[in-house]
Order: structure tokens, then sequence, then C-alpha cells
């Protein structure tokens, strides 16, 4: 079984964690998750930073968080970003491309392996993802190509249904909830093939989703774009930085202490 020493995490706020509070003022997600998933099924202690800072680009990730990620010398790093490029008035894939192949192949000629996923159709989530979905495809085309090429691990996301649950996002249609990122790091933690990881994370969680109907899909469209999407493009108008004066939760690698749980099943073993 393949153990890591330590892991990196580097991103915009799906890594860093929004919307999954951690009921200290901050937030945990998938990226945290997904280190205990790692300290718990493994005899070696973990290590774990994350550097991750919302609002950003790809290339501002690139920028900003790639080289301190690789100067920390991880054995696994996780790199996602471009759903703020997506979802912005331009969208460069030619630049998208380029920077996710020079991080994939950095990353993977220091020696580490590097973890990556794709956005599921967002025509199923937000009331503007059929305007979004070409750009998000082809998004997700160029991270599957240029991991591929560099021998990076993809959880496909597009092509699992489960991933297209309302109920797994937050109200602002944009970042997952405390169960979203749940299943998300459950999915990573079966890509890398982590001892105990199942594919259980594929089957609905919470039962049949029933669709709401007509007039209430309208209001709830409505009360989103006066609460969620008003304010966040009042920001670009205004070019104020959506992760203005956000420092990384996680900077320095430190170790990740195993679950309760799992402490508990070590000293009674």
């Amino acid at each position: 079984m393949t153990t890591y020493r330590r892991y990196v995490a580097i991103g915009d706020s799906s890594t860093e964690g929004l919307e999954d509070p951690d009921g200290q003022g901050g937030y945990r997600g998938w990226a945290d998750r997904l280190a205990q998933h790692i300290a718990d099924g493994q005899q070696p202690v973990l290590e774990y930073a994350n550097l991750a800072i919302r609002g950003l680009r790809l290339s501002e990730i690139r920028r900003t968080q790639f080289d301190p990620a690789l100067a920390l010398a991880p054995d696994l790093v996780s790199i996602f970003g471009g759903v703020n490029d997506v979802i912005g008035m331009r969208c460069d894939l030619a630049a998208l491309r380029t920077d996710y192949r020079a991080m994939f192949g950095d990353a993977r000629d220091a020696g580490a392996t590097v973890l990556t996923f794709t956005m599921p159709d967002p025509a199923a989530i937000n009331p503007l993802g059929k305007h979004l979905r070409d750009r998000m495809f082809a998004l997700n085309d160029i991270i599957r190509s240029e991991a591929a090429d560099a021998g990076a691990l993809v959880m496909d996301f597009q092509q699992f249904p489960i991933a297209q649950d309302p109920r797994l996002w937050f109200e602002d249609r944009l970042h997952g909830n405390a169960l979203g990122h749940q299943l998300v790091a459950a999915a990573l933690a079966w890509r890398l093939g982590l001892d105990g990881a199942t594919d259980s994370w594929q089957q609905p969680v919470l039962g049949p989703f029933a669709k709401p109907r007509p007039r209430q899909q309208i209001w709830g469209d409505v009360d989103w774009a006066v609460h969620y999407l008003a304010p966040w493009l009042g920001k670009g108008i205004r070019k104020i930085p959506h992760g203005l004066g956000v420092e990384p939760k996680r900077p320095e690698p430190t170790v990740l202490p195993k679950s309760s749980s799992q402490g508990q099943e070590s000293r009674s073993a």
C-alpha cells in the first residue's frame, strides 16, 4: 500500500474549504478531510499543509502557491483551479492548459503524486449553469488530457451523477456544503486507493432527489440572484479581489493527528 509523508493542497475556495464550517470560525473542506483519510489509513504520520486562497484564478494559483508548495517537498500534492476563470467575464482556455501542463509536469518531475479532479455539469446546480457548460466541459477536457500526459491522478466527477445532486451544494450554488466536501474527500481517497476506501460514495446519500415545482424553482433562483449573484458581480465590477485579506489557513506542514475513533481502534487492537 502506498503511504504519504507530506501532503500539500493548493487551489481556490474549493480547496480552502468553503462552505464547510469547522465549528471554530474557519473552514474544513475536502482537502482537510482527505488528509484525515490518509492519516487514519496508514501507520506513518502525515504532515499536511493547505495554501489555498479563495477567489484566485488558475494563473494566480500557479504564481503564488505552486513554487511555495514544491519548496515544502510534498510526496502528494492536490492541484485544482480554473472555475473562477470559467465563471469570469473572460476565460482564456489556452492559458489554463499552459498552467495545468506546467504545474502537473513540474510536480511530477519533483517526484510527487499529483491529484486533481473535474467538475460536474453545472446546469444541474446553478441557474446560469447551461451558459457555463461549454466552458466547464472544456476545462474538464484540459484537466483530463494534461493529467494523462503528466501521469497525474484524476477523479472525473463529470462522469458520476451523484456529483450533480443539488443537496451536496451550498446555497450559493458555487461551493459544496459539508456533505459535498465529505463526498469529494471520500471519492479522492478511493481514487488514491487508500486502505479502507470504497466506492460507496457513488451511491445516493439522501435518497432520491425530488425536483422543486416550477414556481418554487423560480423563487429559489430569484433569491439566489439577490443574495449571491449580485454581491459577487458587484465585487467584480468594483475590482475587489474575492480573497482580499485572506491568508493560507495551514501554510506550514504540520503533523495531522489520527482521528479519535482511529485512536480508539489502535488502543483496542
